[in-house]
Formats: C-alpha cells, structure tokens, sequence
C-alpha cells in the first residue's frame, strides 16, 4: 500500500511540475518578446532653433489716469433749480453746470451792495470836509474803513452766490449725472465726473534694478486687451526718484496722445519699455517647452542609433529660458542654432522614443499673434 502511494505522489510531482515548468516558459518567453518587440514611432511636428533680433525692453502693467480729472461736487447745501448738461457732454472750462436755489443770497447782496454805496458816499462827503478843515483826519480815516468794509463784505457775498453755480473747471468729458432737478444737495454730494482724456497719462511701476535703464523722452508702447489689443505709443514723462521702501519698486508716469479719445481713465494696459539697439538671441515657439518642476527641457530630434538614415528619435535636454515674446521664447542654454526640436506631442516622448515627423498642420509662431477675424 505504501509502495503504490509514492509511486501516485512521484506522478503527481511529475505532472504538476510539468504544468508549472511549461507555464513559467511561456511567460519567459512572452517577457522575452515583449521587452525585445520594436516600439512603434511616435508622430510629432518639428521646429528649428532660430536666431531673432530682439530689441532689450522692459515689461510692466499700469493703469490710466486722466491728465486732468475730478468728481464735481457741491461745495454749498441747496436745492437743484437748473441743470446745464447732459450724461456724456464735452464741455469747455468755465460752461455752467448747475445751478442751485439762491434767492436768499441774492438779497444779501443787494442790501450790502446799498450798504456799500452808501458807505462809499458818505466817504466822499467826509473827504471834502476834511479838505475844508471841517472834521479831523480821523474821522476822514473812519469813514474810509467803514467803505472798504462795506466793499469787502459785498466781495464776499458774491464768492458766496458763485457757490451756488457749478461750473466745469477745466474742458473734458462729462461723466453719467448723478443729481435731477429739485434734488436738495447737502455739500461733498457727487453730481458728475470730468475727465480730459486727451493726452492721457499711464502709472506703472519697475523694480529698483531698472532705475538707471529709464528716463523721461524714451518711448513707450502699451496694449490694451479691452481695446482688442490695440497698440499705443507715447513717451516717459517723469520717474519717481523714491523708491517705495515695502516694494523696491519706482513709480513712472507716461502720456500718450489720444484723438479718438478711446483711451479711458483707469484702464489696465500691458507695458513695454524700449531700452536700445536689437540684439540676436536664439528662439522657440513655446510648445516646444516642457515645462516641470525639476526643469524646462525639450526633445531635440536626432538619427536613430544603428537605424538607417531615415529612422529617427528623440533626447531631452534641460534648457533654460529667458524673456517670452508672443508665441516665442528666448532659449539661453541647453541648445544650439539649426538644433531641430520636437514642437508638438511632447506628453508622448521620453528620450530615446523614435518619431516620425508630420509638419502639414503645423501652428505657424508669430511674434504678434492675433485671434482669427470674421
């Protein structure tokens, strides 16, 4: 009995020995041909590593203001009797505005105008008497005083009365009119804005680095994306010559002219400071970057090793990169000119994959590049 057990057990040893020994065979030899099976090409679109001439500028953001502007307000209490303008109107300096109730205050200044001339008359009467020898020099003095006070007191009723009427201090346009007609304003009360918007004025500010590389007289360009990106050129002004101790930053001031007068007061603009003569740098678009934590790199295209000539594949290189311009970057090390990269694709490489390259629907790079019109 016991003699025909080992003989079942040394079968059954055989058998599952087989089964598992063919077994671990095959996945040998399915790893085998996995890890030696060619990988398939990836398909990419290439660019060149090109030189550019590049101006040396300086980047900021600023905001409009107007060379002139101001919330009119009212400086008195009174009750609105006429309103002059209209939301929206180009006004001259001095135009009347507004008007408020001022009865009251023309009677004052009817009875200190009588007052006055009264005083006055009496003055010219002591001045013959006292020519005479009738009354002394100090009553001629007294009467004297008593006119210039009267006049004085008439002078101040009249700036008085002019409170009573809004005028534009200076020519602009005029705002949306926050005030209506038999309204009782209570003085600091807004009633409209007005802005003169040609030339306009942009502050922006540098770093404290940038302080010897600008000066009032160089020129300036600005874009503003509310205006569809619209360029517009003017010219520093003034430079702050503090520089603010919680930033490290300096203030600049520009002007630019403005016609069509689309430029408006607080606007937000991209700014661009022209510092001197082009100078060559080497350029790639920017989807040709790989951008990571540990590094910007790209995958330069190269021939295959022990391919044939056509065969081709990719390393990465680490690069570093400096100003963007439009769809282009500056690429200061890690490449040279006439190096031919991988532009698009790039999730699907590592070094080493092969490539074969498609430039048909390949993006054209601009330096200005523009949505599509129509």
């Amino acid at each position: 009995m016991t003699k025909r057990m080992v003989v079942m057990l040394a079968i059954s040893g055989v058998v599952f020995g087989g089964v598992f020994g063919m077994k671990w065979f095959g996945n040998q030899m399915m790893n085998d041909f996995i890890d030696n099976m060619p990988t398939p090409p990836v398909t990419i679109s290439s660019t060149t590593v090109t030189p550019q001439q590049w101006a040396a500028r300086l980047n900021a953001v600023g905001s409009l203001v107007a060379v002139k502007g101001a919330d009119l307000t009212a400086e008195v209490d009174g009750t609105i009797t006429k309103i002059s303008f209209e939301s929206g109107q180009s006004v001259e300096a001095g135009t009347e505005l507004l008007s408020l109730e001022s009865v009251a205050e023309r009677g004052e200044l009817a009875r200190l105008e009588a007052q006055a001339k009264l005083a006055e008359i009496e003055q010219r009467r002591r001045e013959k008497l006292y020519k005479r020898g009738t009354i002394s020099k100090s009553e001629y003095d007294t009467a004297l005083a008593e006119t210039n006070v009267a006049k004085a007191a008439v002078e101040a009723q009249r700036g008085r009365l002019n409170l009573k009427t809004l005028r534009a201090p200076f020519a602009g346009e005029l705002g949306i009119r926050r005030v209506a007609l038999g309204q009782y304003l209570r003085a600091g009360d807004k009633i409209v804005t007005l802005q003169s918007l040609d030339p306009i004025e942009l502050d922006f500010s540098l770093p404290e680095k940038q302080l010897g590389k600008v000066n009032p007289g160089r020129t300036i360009e600005i874009v503003v994306d509310a205006l569809g990106g619209r360029q517009f050129s003017g010219e520093i002004i003034a430079v702050e010559p503090k520089i603010d101790a919680q930033t490290r930053n300096f203030d600049v001031r520009a002007r630019f002219a403005n016609p069509e007068k689309v430029l408006k007061p607080g606007l937000f603009a991209k700014v661009t400071v022209n510092l001197g003569e082009p100078t060559q740098v080497l350029v790639l678009p920017k989807t040709a970057i790989q951008y990571s934590s540990y590094g910007d790199s790209v995958f330069v295209i190269r021939q295959q090793e022990g391919g044939d000539a056509e065969a081709l594949d990719v390393i990465q290189r680490f690069v570093t990169l400096g100003e963007a311009r439009g769809d282009f970057i500056e690429v200061i090390s890690g490449v040279k000119e006439g190096d031919e990269v991988a532009s698009t694709g790039l999730l699907k490489l590592r070094s080493g994959q092969p490539v074969t390259i498609d430039n048909t629907l390949r993006p054209e790079p601009s330096l200005t590049p523009a949505p599509p019109q129509g």
